[in-house]
């Protein structure tokens, strides 16, 4: 997978720490940020497919990834069958 769209991303300009938030308020914060990033749809897809279970990564958090891993598990299902 292409991680070229990385240099681009707006947390370079972060401490680590702010995308690995151990409260609400902190993925608030994080959301903010990846909600101004050009690379934003990237991130999140880079996630998703790496099964990264832990911080926000293109605006999502580690409970909506799952969520969206979810939603597409079913649709993959509804189109194989």
């Amino acid at each position: 997978m292409d991680t070229n769209w990385m240099s681009a991303g707006k947390c370079r300009e972060f401490p680590p720490e702010t995308f690995f938030p151990s409260d609400g308020v902190g993925v608030e914060v994080a959301r903010k940020i990846c909600a101004e990033c050009p690379v934003k749809l990237s991130c999140l897809e880079y996630a998703l497919f790496n099964r990264i279970e832990h911080g926000v990564w293109g605006g999502a958090s580690e409970r909506e990834r799952r969520r969206i891993a979810r939603q597409r598990r079913g649709l993959n299902r509804l189109t194989s069958a």
